[in-house]
């Protein structure tokens, strides 16, 4: 029995399936980053391939990361509003440091970083929170929830025939429903009556 046991082992131990999770979250999140000329560029963007169970078990993970991003920009907008324009270093830079607006901007500014560090700390790996708040987040802030879906492969792994599946973000490869046509029938012409035949003269007999 498996009370309260929640989750997938993957034929792993605890910090091997925590490891797991994270690279294939960051994997995932990092093929949306700009690769142009790199060696290892993804074929398709916001899309990875891997086994379905592996995939139902990262989703909640890639879920909850882009959650928090999504919490994230507004406090980060409103922190970008009210920074100077100035050098770093420099004395308008320092003045304002010194002054009250620079309280405010730290204050809208805490939730954003609390945000960065959460995120870190989930995936492990700076390009990849990087990437998931510039490239990611921003296409999901008017939605709640459901940023990834999940779709079956038929052709199984080689080797072992494990089952495979896609794991995707929505939003750009998403299959559009074409209704078809309604069949139009023309009004077809009416049939007229034949004329009757006339009866033929009988000669006299």
């Amino acid at each position: 029995m498996r009370h309260r046991k929640r989750g997938r082992k993957l034929g792993r131990n605890p910090n091997h399936q925590r490891a797991l999770l994270r690279n294939l979250a960051s994997a995932l999140i990092l093929t949306e980053r700009d690769a142009e000329g790199e060696a290892n560029a993804p074929k398709v963007k916001g899309r990875i391939i891997t086994t379905l169970t592996k995939a139902k078990e990262v989703r909640p993970l890639v879920e909850r990361c882009v959650s928090l991003a999504c919490r994230a920009i507004p406090h980060q907008e409103a922190a970008t509003k009210l920074e100077p324009n100035a050098e770093r270093h420099s004395e308008k830079w320092r003045a304002w440091r010194h002054s009250e607006q620079w309280q405010e901007w730290n204050r809208a500014m805490a939730p954003a970083v609390d945000a960065h560090r959460r995120l870190i700390r989930l995936l492990g790996d700076k390009q990849a929170v990087a990437v998931l708040l510039e490239e990611v987040a921003p296409r999901f802030t008017d939605r709640n929830g459901g940023y990834t879906r999940i779709l079956r492969l038929a052709k199984p792994r080689l080797g072992d025939a494990g089952p495979r599946a896609i794991l995707e973000f929505v939003g750009q490869h998403d299959r559009e429903q074409r209704k078809a046509p309604r069949p139009t029938f023309e009004a077809e012409p009416e049939l007229q009556p034949e004329p009757a035949a006339e009866p033929e003269d009988q000669g006299d007999e």
